[in-house]
């Protein structure tokens, strides 16, 4: 019997060993490298809202044109646009509209210093259609842009016992730049400011022989947040 229980010992040891020298035997594996961070991938359709204050450097008024800042005032508007982003590179290309209600505006009283008048010249409206190229660094996105800019200026008298106003959509051009910013999956925020020259018309037609030509240019700085329909595929 003592013959029998010491086989059994040994062979449950032999069967141990041989079940460790397997285990080692086993080859190593790494572990899974740490993910890649995904990038920002700005391509794809969105929507916005802005609003800021402009103001007028130059006017021009029966063809002279005079500096002054006295047209100014705040608005308040919204964007719609569409960027194009090529897989593993920072330049982002787009094509953006946007359009706002306006108070911008220049009123006086008083014409000549004796006929108790009042005369205003307001942008009641404006916006752009413009290209933009920009290059993107992490969540930011730094970009130009420029093209077609309209503006809808009323022009209007009160005084002496009646009241007449008129109405032009002048058309133009503008540029400028600005900072995008994704901080959170879908938004981003911005800050942008535009140059535009809105060309000018001529007002008072029936009234005079040639009318009175009136038109400005216009300095802009708004901010605003855009929503972003595709956001979250890699870049990269």
């Amino acid at each position: 019997m003592k013959q029998i229980l010491m086989a059994a010992v040994i062979l449950t040891l032999g069967a141990a060993s041989a079940s460790a020298a397997d285990l080692a035997a086993r080859p190593y594996t790494k572990a899974p490298p740490a993910p890649i961070p995904v990038g920002y991938n700005w391509s794809g359709f969105y929507l916005g809202v802005m609003g800021g204050y402009g103001w007028s450097d130059r006017v021009n008024v029966g063809g002279v044109t005079t500096t002054s800042s006295d047209l100014q005032g705040g608005f308040g508007g919204g964007t719609i646009g569409y960027n194009w982003q090529t897989p593993g590179s920072i330049w982002v290309w787009g094509l953006e509209a946007d359009a706002a209600a306006s108070d911008i505006s220049y009123s006086q009283t008083g014409l000549f210093g004796i006929f108790p008048v009042t005369l205003e010249d307001k942008i009641r409206s404006f916006g752009s259609v413009t290209g933009r190229i920009g290059v993107t660094s992490g969540a930011a996105l730094f970009y130009a842009k420029g093209g077609y800019a309209w503006a809808d200026n009323r022009f209007s008298i009160a005084g002496l016992g009646g009241s007449f106003s008129e109405s032009k959509v002048l058309s133009g051009w503008t540029v400028g730049a600005g900072v995008e910013y994704m901080f959170a999956p879908n938004w981003s925020l911005k800050g942008e400011y535009m140059y535009a020259d809105y060309g000018s018309e001529r007002y008072l037609t029936a009234f005079a022989a040639g009318g009175l030509e009136l038109g400005a240019t216009t300095h802009t700085v708004k901010g605003g947040i855009n929503y972003h329909f595709n956001w979250g595929g890699s870049n990269f």
